[in-house]
């Protein structure tokens, strides 16, 4: 069972309605869409979907960016302008999700619905509602298969590597991280930090700043604390396919490190089919933007307020664990399927 999000401004707003007896035209709702970056694949099928279902709503799209992972200053010139502009709702994945709040803040003050994609905010309750995965059972699902490929014995002796993306995005980073070390069995102490655990068993955490690039120096930087890494989590797949190369260029593509990560991007499952990542929990953000989309088009026009899931905070837009070595105990599916279905 789902329950509505509730603010202070919902039942004034929704007496406006009620009292005014207008709703906005179709052709007069205009969404914003504001992502981290234009290029990164994740985004890209965020705006293909919320660009679509605009379309079928005949509603107005806009689409913003930031010009790098991390670049606030562009989110907020983005969000300013749509208060500008008039915009009826805005989703947005924020690059720093404490320095966007008090421009959040502006948008909401302005009537307009903000919902936060993928990233919720810190808090979260500053924005109307979040549309995203389970980040905290995405990270569970690989870090329970990781542990289980092991066996016991293994998964007790086991030296694990942790590639993180930034300081400045803890709310997903650390669910993932977290999630990740509780399904392998780590005592994670504080779910809402990392760095707390004390398992012999972890190299280290470094930062890849979600990249390939980043990935790939931040594991040539664990190798160098252990060589014996055998167990690398990354926050997502081009992190992964760094830490892959720099795995490679040290000589150990033979099989000996599991690598697991988040996104379920085509290239990640490919990924998965060729060897690379072990397993991967993918997730549906063309699915979050469309969605938020119509929550967006439903509050203009009839007061409803979105929605979270059960026990959330938030709305689960669901999560799939990706591997073609299947283990007892954990659903999954492989990558041939998964394929067919990539960020859909």
């Amino acid at each position: 069972m789902r329950k509505n999000l509730t603010r202070l401004a919902a039942s004034a707003t929704a007496l406006t309605f009620a009292a005014s007896g207008a709703m906005a035209a179709d052709d007069e709702i205009l969404v914003g869409l504001i992502t981290k970056t234009d290029t990164n694949p994740f985004f890209v099928k965020m705006r293909e979907g919320a660009a679509a279902k605009a379309d079928e709503l005949g509603i107005k799209f806009q689409a913003f960016a930031g010009k790098y992972d991390g670049d606030n200053d562009t989110q907020i010139t983005a969000i300013e302008n749509l208060i500008s502009a008039g915009a009826k709702g805005i989703l947005l994945l924020a690059s720093d999700t404490k320095a966007i709040v008090p421009t959040v803040q502006k948008a909401r003050e302005a009537g307009i619905l903000v919902i936060a994609l993928d990233t919720p905010l810190e808090p979260s309750s500053e924005a109307d509602a979040t549309f995203a995965t389970d980040n905290f059972l995405a990270g569970q699902m690989i870090g329970e298969w990781a542990s289980k490929t092991l066996g016991e014995e293994g998964a007790a002796a086991a030296h694990v590597a942790l590639i993180d993306a930034h300081e400045t995005q803890p709310t997903v980073d650390v669910a993932r991280d977290q999630g990740f070390m509780d399904g392998f069995g780590i005592d994670i102490k504080d779910r809402n930090r990392r760095g707390e655990e004390e398992d012999g068993r972890i190299v280290g955490h470094e930062m890849g700043n979600g990249s390939e690039v980043g990935g790939r120096e931040a594991m040539e930087t664990l190798l160098q604390k252990d060589f014996d890494v055998n167990v690398v989590y990354t926050i997502n797949e081009p992190t992964a396919a760094g830490a892959w190369e720099a795995l490679k260029a040290a000589g150990k593509d033979d099989g000996s490190v599991i690598v697991v990560s988040v996104d379920g991007g085509c290239p990640g499952v490919a990924n998965v089919r060729d060897g690379v990542i072990g397993a991967t929990a993918m997730q549906f953000p063309l699915l979050m933007a469309s969605m938020g989309v119509e929550a967006v088009v439903d509050y203009v026009k009839n007061g409803t307020m979105p929605q979270t899931t059960e026990g959330l905070d938030f709305f689960n837009t669901g999560v799939k664990l990706v591997t073609d070595k299947p283990v007892e105990g954990l659903e999954s599916i492989s990558s041939e399927e998964a394929l067919t279905m990539c960020w859909g």
